[in-house]
């Protein structure tokens, strides 16, 4: 590689037709000199206040001042659970990324395939730890840093976040909080000369010389131990030489460790771009053939705009060992700043510690106060009254088993005095000052009081208490905003390495289901396929085309969360009808932290699934009604129910014909006895018509159908009774059995046979008589 610090001159992005040029030694001295004149008290006072928090406040100036009072030292530290408070929230409140189509159709899938990937790099690449790392230097002392780039090791996740302490990161204060208009961002590494060399190997010879000797090497160069001058070393002699920097900040000479300055700028230049009608902004480049196409079509409007090109430098001293291009495709530095509170006037970073150092001391100070003030003595003697040596009297009198020996000649001499003075007693108002500065140190700290910290706190009731954390809450807003947009650029960073890195390529993603609840999905991203309308290809689910956004689940995810949300739902599926609260059961289940509880949700699901015997009978009727469709049986079954239908009929009028033919002949057979009841010469006659006409007696004859007759009331005479004899024996056998009481006669309604008028008893004579004995004759 190059090394561009031969020149002290600036060069000027403007001359050069695409503004990518390197940064020169004159532009990084500029940046350097800007750092200088920065306030430099905070990182001082920052350190302090850190050391506040990890409970180091034993050697502050009024510490110092009472152990020479003899004060012993004393500290309760209540910074650091006021902290830990405030971290324990955001960690309980941590909530997870999700990628959105930001409103492109059709981007749904490569949304959810993304948001995939985006949580698996967020679990595998340490985002959360080290954003928790960032964090509790951020709402500390106001300021904290998280990278985000690629891993260095080849067998390990190839993306990392790491935090990054403030001492080693140096940025413009002028900056926005996004970092997004800086003009530079430097960090500053302690490294051996060796790890460095294996970086820069074309750089190896100048940097082995670096950690011999320092920023001076070049007063102590020999030629001659490298077989000659050495290429390229001789143009670094005068850049060494001008350099007036402090070696100290360059080079260590105890560990002989190097620091080398990683430095990432922004150089302004005018470009053209793209607008397509989908949205997409993209550079112009006049050697791709589909820009030319787009923008000859009408498909593509080109226009001229001002953008920032980030690159990327190395430093060691004044020697630059690296400068180039981004390696990434965001337009964004790697690291993430996460901000608490900033001065108004300087832009000086600032946190919750800056409050409470004050109260702090007072509390350790009034606690060492009070502790001396109960060990303490004081004595009131006259000279000569204490035989021993006032050193030695005075390591005497304060131990528990003291033994003062009196002179007694002077005790005895008048005026001579030995007194020994003790208190025992806290006063009031001494416990007063202590809690009082305890309180003052809660009343700067929005989250050290009641129940936020898991203290007691003032509140009586449960809606005072809930009224008191929601208070905290929104005193804790602003820092949690900050903490929340700077993940959520975390997030857009690994996001854009990984759409980076899958480019064009076709990939497939496979989404693991939800704990058992949601079925696991496969999306395959960049497909070619072929538009059946034009012919065309094209690639499904295409991630150059669709616009993604990274966002913040509102749901958290942490176990606490989880375990609210699984206690709310049980207790709304106690009120469940039964079926209902079976289909909810794996829900509920997936809320567990239980080493089997995707075993579980199987089971549930199981138990759920099972039939009870009228279902599994319909299911089997709805099974054996599809089999005959399917099987082409669907006509044949209904051809059959029809005439299944049409034989019942059949059925049904074969029985009504049969029952009107044996109504019909009854009644035949009533007319043809009524006929030979009234007229017995006319049965030969009918006999002998139905014998002439091949009637036959039926064998065996049939069924009597047993009509009641009544016997005939009139005598018949002698010729008549043996016409008659068969049929007055038949009548005979039909006729009811003794003691049955007869039935009444019903009157005849027949049209056919209309009833005899009832009239007084005349002469008839002929036929109107129905026996010849009838007839009338007159006297």
């Amino acid at each position: 590689m190059k090394s561009y610090s031969t020149s002290n001159e600036a060069i000027d992005p403007v001359d050069t037709p695409d503004g990518d040029v390197p940064l020169s030694l004159f532009e990084y001295r500029a940046i350097l000199d800007e750092i200088d004149n920065q306030p430099r008290a905070w990182r001082k006072q920052a350190d302090k206040e850190m050391d506040y928090a990890d409970g180091n406040q034993m050697e502050t100036a009024l510490l110092k001042a009472q152990a020479q009072a003899g004060i012993p030292p004393s500290m309760e530290n209540l910074i650091a659970p006021a902290l830990e408070g405030i971290r324990g929230y955001e960690e309980s409140t941590r909530t997870d990324w999700r990628v959105t189509p930001n409103g492109q159709p059709g981007g749904q899938d490569a949304a959810e395939a993304m948001n995939f990937k985006l949580n698996e790099a967020e679990r595998n690449a340490g985002a959360d730890d080290a954003l928790s790392e960032g964090f509790y230097p951020q709402i500390g002392v106001g300021i904290g840093w998280v990278e985000v780039c690629r891993s260095s090791d080849p067998s390990g996740y190839p993306y990392e976040c790491n935090h990054i302490h403030r001492n080693e990161m140096l940025f413009p204060f002028d900056a926005k909080n996004d970092m997004s208009d800086a003009r530079w961002l430097l960090r500053n590494r302690w490294l051996m000369p060796e790890r460095v060399a294996r970086v820069f190997p074309e750089h190896k010879e100048l940097i082995r010389q670096f950690g011999r000797a320092g920023i001076n090497w070049w007063s102590e160069y020999n030629d001659m131990e490298f077989g000659g001058a050495s290429t390229g070393m001789n143009r670094h002699f005068d850049v060494a030489r001008e350099w007036t920097r402090q070696e100290d900040r360059w080079y260590n000479s105890y560990s002989k460790e190097i620091c080398v300055s990683e430095l990432w700028y922004r150089r302004w230049t005018d470009i053209l771009v793209m607008k397509t009608p989908n949205g997409r902004i993209v550079e112009y480049d006049e050697k791709n053939p589909v820009h030319r196409l787009a923008v000859g079509m009408g498909k593509a409007r080109p226009q001229r705009a001002v953008v920032a090109k980030i690159r990327r430098s190395y430093w060691l001293g004044p020697h630059c060992l690296f400068d180039g291009p981004t390696p990434y495709t965001h337009r964004s530095f790697p690291y993430v700043p996460m901000w608490g509170f900033r001065e108004d006037g300087t832009r000086v970073p600032f946190g919750y510690i800056r409050n409470m150092l004050h109260q702090q001391d007072t509390l350790n100070s009034g606690n060492s106060r009070l502790r001396w003030a109960i060990a303490a003595y004081r004595t009131v003697r006259t000279k000569g009254a204490v035989d021993m040596p006032d050193d030695v009297f005075r390591r005497t009198v304060g131990r528990l088993d003291a033994d003062i020996v009196l002179n007694a000649a002077h005790m005895a001499s008048p005026g001579a005095k030995f007194e020994v003075e003790r208190d025992y007693q806290l006063t009031q108002q001494q416990m007063e000052m202590l809690q009082n500065a305890r309180n003052a140190i809660e009343r700067v700290n929005p989250a050290a009081a009641g129940a936020f910290s898991g203290r007691r706190g003032t509140a009586t009731s449960g809606i005072q208490e809930e009224t008191q954390v929601e208070q905290a809450n929104q005193s804790l807003a602003h820092m949690m905003g900050n903490f929340k947009r700077a993940r959520k650029q975390v997030g857009e960073l690994l996001l854009a390495m990984i759409l980076q890195d899958i480019g064009s390529e076709e990939t497939t993603v496979v989404i693991e289901g939800d704990d058992g609840v949601k079925p696991a999905r496969t999306i395959v991203l960049n497909k070619p396929e072929v538009d059946p309308e034009t012919g065309l290809p094209y690639l499904s689910n295409d991630l150059q085309k669709t616009r993604l956004m990274v966002g913040l689940e509102d749901v958290p995810s942490s176990p606490t969360f989880r375990g609210q949300q699984l206690t709310a739902m049980s207790e709304a599926i106690k009120s469940l009808p039964p079926e209902y609260q079976a289909a909810a059961m794996p829900f509920m289940a997936s809320l567990m932290d239980l080493p089997f509880k995707r075993e579980l949700i199987e089971a549930f699901k199981a138990a759920g699934a099972q039939e009870n015997p009228e279902a599994i009978e319909k299911r089997i009727q709805d099974a054996v009604a599809q089999a005959l469709v399917k099987s082409g049986a669907e006509l044949k079954a209904r051809e059959l129910d029809i005439k299944e239908r049409k034989s019942d009929a059949e059925v049904e009028m074969m029985m009504k014909q049969a029952v009107t033919e044996g109504i019909t002949a009854a009644f035949t057979a009533m007319q043809a006895g009524g006929q030979l009841a009234m007229n017995p010469l006319i049965a030969p006659i009918a006999d002998k018509l139905l014998q002439d006409n091949g009637y036959k007696p039926s064998t065996p004859a049939g069924v009597d159908p047993n009509f009641d007759q009544l016997a005939l009331a009139a005598p018949v005479s002698g010729a008549v009774a043996a016409d008659t004899a068969g049929a007055a024996q038949q009548a005979a056998a039909m006729a009811p059995a003794p003691g049955d009481a007869a039935p009444g006669v019903e009157q005849n309604t027949s049209p056919a046979f209309p009833p005899v008028p009832q009239q007084a008893p005349s002469a008839m004579g002929g036929i109107e008589t129905p026996t010849p004995a009838d007839n009338f004759t007159p006297a």
